[in-house]
């Protein structure tokens, strides 16, 4: 076997090497395990002439062993000529046995074996240059997978962490649900982009307070009543939506016959007052609790306001009282509920008012409601506006729309607010409220669920309760 300037010669047949050029076969070297293979190769090669050389140098003895034998029995000096036709002298042995071990040392000494350290610092380097690329592919998931340990870590240890956990759940999916509505708001409200000067910027208006007032077909008269007492007209309703940020409108579906005569009877009123929200509902006593949904949902993707109010056509308000109940919250409270909290029995026999066809669901029977708002007058904020209007598909509807608005909000982190402001009798109750300096915001009668007889009362009530027309102007939001 031959080596030159890093070649490896191997000689497929003599274990000295010796054979004529043109049969070597030349293999490039390479580092690390190639080396010391080689190194021991050669080695081998040096180890193989040696024992080469004994086997000979015995074999010759055993043929002079044997000549010697033969003669002594007389055998013929021809067979000793043949044996040694066959031996090789002394002399060129000594010289094959040196010859291999050389050509061994050669091959081995020519050989430059790799550095330890460059091995390693090889070895080093691609370790480092997977370890980079582990690292940048997985640094975020191992650094959430230590986040997650310790959250759960710090879960398993207290309830209060659990708690908190899932209140912060509760807040990110809720400020989710605003984001969403927020950004359906924008767009539903932005001009057609050819319209839009790219110098400027534009933006949907902020409004405190949009207020819904449920009414249906038949309450002609019970709006005109609200038109002629607590809600402002024509331009004045204009000037109160540009400087107070407050919208007003009536909120009705359509009938089950859409276009029919009852659907016509309220575009020609909408033409004459402008005072509509039309909904994509088809109204009915029993469908309260949809309509209600389709209110929240429809009001904030029109609006962008700090608080929604849903309200009864047959009660009276003070809509300056309103506004300054709801400014002092949208700060403090992202997700208030403000009402008159009830919690009234759940009537499981059929044919009273207010039957709870589901009562089973709330327990033994004599049961009562969860805390939830009374249904004459309630506002959400914003961020529960929007979480109504991205779920409306899931929340479930009960029989009475006040449950169910209470029933969407259990498992939130919600404010529940009880403000008796809201819920003051017709006078004398808000006469004597409203002479001590405690304006009531909202005034009905309970044994009617609303004003009697509103739409001959509510002038009378707004005479004795009003906060007088100048509040809402000076009043600062």
């Amino acid at each position: 076997m031959l080596a030159a300037k890093r070649a490896i010669f191997i000689l497929p047949f003599d274990p000295l090497g010796f054979s004529e050029p043109s049969r070597l076969l030349k293999i490039p070297p390479s580092s690390g395990k190639d080396a010391i293979f080689i190194e021991e190769l050669g080695w081998r090669v040096v180890i193989r002439g040696i024992s080469w050389c004994r086997n000979k140098r015995r074999n010759e003895e055993e043929e002079t062993a044997g000549m010697s034998f033969r003669r002594g029995n007389g055998g013929s000096g021809g067979g000793g000529e043949l044996s040694t036709r066959g031996m090789v002298s002394k002399n060129w042995t000594f010289l094959l046995c040196i010859g291999s071990f050389c050509v061994g040392l050669l091959f081995i000494n020519s050989w430059t074996m790799p550095e330890a350290k460059d091995m390693i610092r090889a070895t080093g380097t691609e370790n480092n240059k997977m370890n980079l690329v582990a690292n940048d592919c997985n640094l975020r998931t191992l650094n959430k997978k230590g986040e997650s340990k310790e959250i759960l870590g710090k879960i398993s240890n207290t309830p209060e962490a659990l708690q908190t956990l899932d209140k912060t759940i509760s807040n990110l999916e809720v400020e989710l649900a605003a984001a969403r509505a927020a950004q359906e708001s924008i767009l539903a409200s932005a001009p057609p982009t050819e319209t839009l000067n790219p110098t400027e910027t534009t933006g949907p208006r902020k409004y405190l307070m949009v207020v819904g007032i449920n009414t249906a077909f038949s309450s002609r008269r019970r709006r005109d009543s609200v038109r002629a007492t607590w809600m402002p007209q024509g331009e004045k309703r204009k000037k109160m939506e540009e400087e107070k940020g407050i919208i007003i409108r009536f909120v009705i579906g359509h009938s089950a016959t859409p276009g029919g005569i009852l659907d016509k009877a309220i575009e020609a009123e909408h033409s004459k007052h402008g005072d509509f929200m039309r909904l994509d509902h088809v109204e009915g006593y029993l469908e309260l609790s949809a309509k209600t949904k389709i209110y929240f949902a429809t009001a904030v993707s029109m609006w962008d306001a700090d608080f929604y109010v849903k309200v009864d056509d047959d009660v009276h308000v003070n809509i300056a009282t309103l506004g300054m109940t709801l400014a002092k919250q949208r700060r403090t409270k992202p997700r208030a509920y403000l009402g008159c909290m009830k919690s009234g029995p759940v009537l499981a026999q059929k044919g009273v008012r207010y039957h709870e066809p589901e009562f089973w669901k709330f327990g033994e029977e004599g049961n009562k409601y969860f805390r939830h708002a009374t249904g004459q007058l309630y506002a959400i904020s914003k961020d529960l506006a929007s979480y109504i209007s991205l779920n409306q598909h899931l929340l479930h509807k009960y029989a009475n729309e006040d449950v169910s608005l209470g029933s969407w909000f259990i498992g939130l982190d919600v404010e529940h607010i009880d403000d008796r402001r809201l819920c003051c009798s017709t006078p004398p109750d808000c006469e004597w409220k409203a002479q001590a300096g405690n304006v009531c915001v909202a005034s009905f009668d309970w044994s009617c669920s609303g004003i009697c007889n509103s739409a001959e009362r509510i002038k009378e009530v707004h005479r004795r309760c009003g906060e007088g027309e100048k509040a809402l102007w000076n009043a600062s939001f």
